[in-house]
């Protein structure tokens, strides 16, 4: 494995810009997750680095190594797409096996053997090897193409959302799986999502992309926790953290510019009124089971939090609400600090 590092790489299709000016490192051994909504760049940054889209400004280094204008199959990365695009009239064997078979590495028959033996275990698809892509179920087609890419040892594995045409049930496993993997393997993986759960459970450092700009890189804990600006802090969370109003909050201490208040659900603290001087009304309950999701309006704002099933609210109760450890927003979005 290497490290990969971009450095002021941008790209316009026409007249949009899908990446400006992108400054990124992807240390030896880590699993860095881009999160971003659709049109952010994600996968036009992963394409520059594989090399199936050519930068107009800034370098690509892999291993040291400046492969901005090298050939895809010289740059030494995999590629795991968003669809599984296996050979539906290959075995899962010699769907494992083709990358090692191709002329530019001639590996022996044994050595391929032992490597696609060794991968379907990691995968536990064993005992799939010799039925046809085609007999399979969607999870273990996407389990196929993913190990189709980890039977190379590339200097980087790029991963394009290739958990989200998976039910919610196949994605939640395979995440683990998938983390497992780059565990015992030591794999470098550049892996992009809109997904918050899998940036979330899989990344040991999260990137966050807005218009091709790299807004912020941190641990998961950082970016939830300390994030930069307000729509940072709007890509994690479930459910979403509350951007309300400076005039929602009045009793809130917060700095003089500040014109929204973020409060995520873990930092409301929500009661049944007591004493007629109520701050808000519950408007909606979705029930999750051990949890409620609580709809209540202050005033003319929606905010969102979590409560416990026995909490003894119901549809129309009139509440008070406190307000913990709330994050300040400037007009512009840019997070804000008391003094």
């Amino acid at each position: 494995m290497a490290k990969l590092v971009l450095s002021g790489v941008t790209k316009h299709f026409g007249s949009t810009v899908a990446v400006a000016d992108l400054g990124l490192t992807v240390g030896d051994g880590e699993f860095l997750v881009l999160l971003g909504p659709t049109g952010a760049g994600k996968t036009t940054t992963l394409r520059l680095v594989a090399g199936l889209e050519q930068p107009d400004a800034g370098s690509v280094r892999l291993a040291g190594r400046d492969v901005t204008r090298e050939l895809p199959a010289a740059r030494d990365t995999a590629f795991v797409f968003q669809q599984y695009s296996l050979y539906p009239h290959l075995t899962v064997y010699d769907n494992l096996a083709f990358p090692l078979r191709s002329p530019a590495r001639r590996e022996s028959e044994e050595w391929i053997r032992a490597r696609v033996g060794e991968i379907a275990r990691l995968l536990h698809i064993e005992d799939k090897l010799s039925n046809r892509a085609t007999q399979l179920s969607g999870g273990q087609m996407q389990r196929v193409a993913i190990g189709r890419a980890l039977v190379r040892r590339p200097s980087i594995y790029l991963m394009d959302e290739p958990l989200s045409s998976l039910d919610a049930k196949l994605r939640a496993e395979l995440r683990v799986e998938l983390k497992r993997i780059q565990r015992e393997l030591g794999t470098t993986i550049l892996y992009v999502t809109h997904d918050q759960t899998e940036a979330m459970t899989m990344a040991t450092h999260i990137g966050v992309l807005e218009a091709g700009r790299l807004v912020q890189i941190g641990t998961p804990r950082e970016i939830y926790a300390d994030p930069v600006n307000a729509y940072v802090a709007a890509r994690l969370g479930s459910p979403a953290i509350n951007l309300v109003p400076r005039s929602v909050c009045p009793d809130v201490v917060a700095p003089p510019d500040t014109a929204t208040i973020g409060v995520r659900t873990e930092h409301l603290r929500i009661r049944k009124s007591a004493n007629g001087n109520a701050t808000g009304r519950v408007k909606w309950i979705e029930h999750l089971g051990d949890q409620n999701h609580l709809h209540v309006m202050i005033a003319e704002t929606l905010v969102v939090t979590l409560c416990d099933r026995n909490a003894g609210l119901a549809v129309g109760d009139a509440v008070d609400i406190v307000v913990t450890a709330p994050l300040f927003f400037a007009a512009s979005g840019e997070r804000l600090r008391l003094q």
